[in-house]
């Protein structure tokens, strides 16, 4: 059984995402992916994310869509939010698109569109 296609598009707006008050990342090259039974996701080119306050977690996931997800904890002020988003280094072929691009779990980060 193959695995349902997962889809992408630009998301056309800026989009802006805070932790702890503080913004993380903006830009307006955001890509929106679509994947069936599930919410969309925006990831964002680390080139726009403030990625010097990240450290590589242990925490790995692993999607038959995407392939194997690195997790990243992220310092916002005095706090370190655990595991707050994560990203594709090496996806399968189907989820290159998203190569070099940062997701946010939304209950962890506040991701604002304009």
């Amino acid at each position: 059984m193959s695995a349902e296609k997962i889809t992408f598009s630009p998301l056309e707006k800026t989009v802006t995402v805070k932790l702890g008050g503080e913004v993380f990342a903006r830009s307006s090259n955001a890509l929106l992916l679509h994947e069936k039974g599930l919410p969309d996701a925006v990831y964002i080119p680390a080139s726009d994310v403030k990625t010097d306050l990240f450290t590589r977690s242990d925490y790995v996931t692993h999607c038959p869509k995407k392939g194997d997800a690195t997790h990243w904890h992220i310092a916002a002020g005095d706090t370190q939010i655990e595991n707050a988003a994560w990203s594709y280094e090496d996806p399968i072929e189907q989820a290159l698109p998203i190569k070099g691009h940062f997701a946010f779990y939304p209950n962890k980060a506040e991701t604002l569109t304009e």
